[in-house]
């Protein structure tokens, strides 16, 4: 069986790759209902956690209940042995997300619309997805805790390149030779992503992606709790309060119609009332920070950056993009070209099953949107200097692994690899923006130190002549790096997954 799965910050769904269709998978809720998603959270039952409809059934005994525990992946501080706070209980960031992802696959064989096809046996291939814009280590995180839940991931691809699937699925006949181009626009609970995909029939080409990591719908809830707080006269709420407004909060924005002219809540037991009006100018600033990051994809941000970049369409996906303040500001700025998917919150996992399906003829080169480069140690230790390995806008494939390769004679006794990833470079030709330093690789030029010691209290020297040696860099089919440095002379070999512990 064919999977996508859209592993969401507040919901997760998936969809299936069944002989040419792609429908969503239903699970069922705790009212018995089926409904097209699983619930991206977490509790904490006396030592025990419990994932999705089990963890919302466990907060409403009075157990501790954490959202948006994907938020911990975008950190640029991430490793391996990061933890989550569920309850007063630190639970490592692995074994969070894994459980999750573990209940979900068993939810898929027991409670699910595909649960009289499937058995536990069953082998589940899957596509997954992250955003564009998400550093190695997240990457590897997400691969290694689908493979621990017993998936078999197929391939990872950033989420609006996904959804670039699914607009062309339904929407080809926009596509033209004057207009060949689609920007995706994916507002989801967490990130915000675009992507700007030229599109020839059923052959995909990033030519650019951008984003911003922490801006989605967790972030739409809390302008609508502050303003219900200042509606109620502004108390203070403690932590128990300020969750259940938060909780009123998400599902007041989602029943939000273009007809709504009110939205009640609750604050600390009182009733209040916020005027959407008000609600749409305190969360307009989100809109315009999403309507500024689209403008190195297309120059300029309004109707005619679109025209002049070929664009068909600025495709809206992503659970936070049906709010309708979204659209509706959007619109006014880019004109009829924006559309929103009839699937928002289903059209990365739709186009996820539509890359995990062998048959459906559809390809993708994507971009790594990120840069990477090591500093390097020059004159014996004493100074530093930059080196651009990769840049943000190298190509990446589903289908095949790109490697870099560099080749030098060292000049050094120890080589230290301070690599880092990064947004941009600046005029110098150093890495600015946003910068994410990774784990350092210390590889012993001098033979005399390769006996197992820590070399990160190895003084840099310069040595005269040393080895022949070879960097190597291979960015796999999911956007993660792997660095080997090798010593040709003797074969001696260090390699690392960079963004994962030694």
């Amino acid at each position: 069986m064919r999977l996508g799965i859209d592993f969401g910050t507040t919901r997760t769904i998936v969809a299936v790759a069944d002989r040419g269709n792609y429908p969503v998978v239903g699970f069922e809720d705790l009212d018995g209902d089926s409904v097209d998603h699983f619930p991206s959270v977490a509790a904490r039952e006396g030592d025990a956690l419990v994932f999705g409809f089990a963890a919302l059934r466990a907060a409403r005994s009075g157990a501790p209940m954490v959202r948006s525990f994907k938020r911990a992946l975008v950190a640029g501080s991430l490793r391996p042995d990061a933890t989550l706070e569920v309850g007063g209980l630190a639970v490592p960031l692995p074994e969070v997300i894994g459980g999750f992802l573990g209940a979900l696959r068993e939810a898929l064989v027991s409670s699910s619309t595909m649960a009289d096809v499937l058995t536990g046996a069953d082998p589940l291939e899957v596509m997954v997805a992250v955003p564009a814009h998400a550093h190695t280590a997240q990457r590897l995180l997400t691969l290694d805790a689908f493979a621990a839940a017993g998936f078999s991931v197929a391939g990872l691809v950033n989420e609006p390149s996904a959804a670039a699937f699914e607009y062309t699925h339904r929407q080809a006949r926009t596509v033209n030779a004057r207009r060949s181009r689609v920007v995706v626009y994916d507002l989801g609970g967490g990130t915000f992503d675009a992507s700007l995909v030229q599109v020839a029939d059923l052959v995909h080409e990033v030519e650019a992606s951008v984003g911003i990591n922490r801006l989605g719908g967790d972030d739409f809830d809390e302008v609508l709790a502050e303003c219900a707080i200042h509606a109620a006269g502004g108390p203070v709420l403690d932590t128990a309060q300020r969750v259940a407004l938060l909780e009123d909060a998400r599902a007041g924005k989602e029943s939000l119609s273009p007809q709504s002219r009110r939205i009640p809540l609750r604050v600390a037991g009182r009733d209040v009332s916020v005027e959407v009006d008000d609600f749409y100018r305190a969360a307009a600033p989100l809109v315009a920070d999403t309507v500024d990051a689209l403008t190195p994809l297309i120059g300029r941000p309004d109707a005619a950056g679109l025209e002049a970049s070929q664009v068909a369409s600025l495709y809206l996906v992503g659970g936070a993009s049906e709010l309708p303040l979204v659209a509706r500001e959007l619109r006014e700025r880019f004109g009829r070209r924006v559309r929103r998917s009839p699937h928002a919150a289903a059209s990365t996992a739709i186009g996820l099953a539509i890359a995990a399906d062998p048959d459906s003829g559809f390809t993708l080169t994507d971009r790594l949107s990120r840069g990477f480069g090591v500093f390097r140690d020059r004159d014996g230790g004493a100074t530093f200097a930059f080196d651009p390995l990769i840049g943000r806008d190298h190509r990446t494939s589903l289908d095949v692994d790109v490697t870099v390769t560099r080749r030098y004679r060292a000049a050094h006794n120890v080589g230290v690899f301070r690599f880092v990833e990064h947004s941009r470079l600046g005029p110098g030709g150093e890495p600015t923006g946003d910068v994410l330093p990774l784990e350092p690789l210390y590889f012993p030029f001098d033979a005399a130190l390769r006996d197992g010691r820590d070399l990160s209290g190895v003084r840099v020297v310069r040595s005269g002549e040393g080895p022949l040696v070879t960097e190597e860099y291979r960015i796999d089919r999911s956007g993660a790096i792997e660095a080997r440095i090798t010593d040709l002379e003797s074969g001696f070999s260090v390699s690392r997954r960079l963004g994962a512990e030694s």
